[in-house]
């Protein structure tokens, strides 16, 4: 099933759309999350500040959007109310420890720095993620004249994808030598976890 016509099949069905929406949520709270954990104890930067900051807010803003659906659906991040619960927990997570294995090898640092490079490289590896999802998203949205929005997280989260091409530049002159590495670690995770909630939404078929 390809990608535009999953999230078409999860729009159609509201439970599963506020599930959909709380993944989401979820995983925005997940990043923010992972974001204040790198951050140096005193040399944190205002774009990391601001990073975390914004990551939270779109956490909090795709989870009040689920009231639009039901306000009495998925009020926490227990399992049964995400789609494909493991597969989504460990896709960040897997791929914070991935990349970071890789940097260390590659660049042998301190772990003060190690955690910065994390926070540099799996988050644009995050946000070149979320540039192609958002805007596949919010176009069945709008096709499916739905009252969910997602277009104030993508222009923030263009702006973040901007932010962090002028961090890397500043970091090493063949950033994106090893973002591609990067990248192709995320791609893997992403498919198995797209893979996971397709799998999931097959079962409405059978419900």
């Amino acid at each position: 099933m390809e990608f535009d016509q999953l999230l078409e099949k999860i729009v159609k069905d509201g439970h599963t759309h506020a599930k959909w929406l709380n993944t989401l949520s979820f995983m925005e709270n997940a990043g923010a999350r992972k974001i204040s954990k790198c951050e140096h104890p005193v040399s944190v930067t205002l774009i990391q500040l601001k990073h975390a900051a914004e990551e939270h807010r779109h956490a909090y803003y795709l989870k009040k959007q689920i009231g639009k659906i039901d306000p009495e659906l998925c009020k926490t991040y227990q399992a049964d109310e995400l789609l494909a619960p493991v597969a989504t927990r460990q896709y960040l997570h897997s791929l914070d420890v991935k990349a970071c294995r890789y940097l260390q090898t590659v660049f042998n640092l301190s772990k003060e720095e190690l955690k910065y490079a994390a926070y540099l490289f799996v988050t644009y590896a995050i946000e070149v993620r979320a540039d192609e999802l958002y805007p596949v998203y919010q176009d069945i949205l709008t096709r499916e004249s739905s009252k969910i929005m997602v277009k104030s997280i993508i222009l923030e989260e263009e702006g973040h994808l901007e932010e962090m091409i002028h961090q890397l530049n500043e970091f090493s002159p063949d950033w994106k030598l090893h973002a591609e590495h990067i990248l192709m670690i995320e791609k893997e995770l992403h498919d198995q976890w797209i893979n996971a909630i397709a799998e999931k939404v097959a079962q409405l078929d059978y419900a």
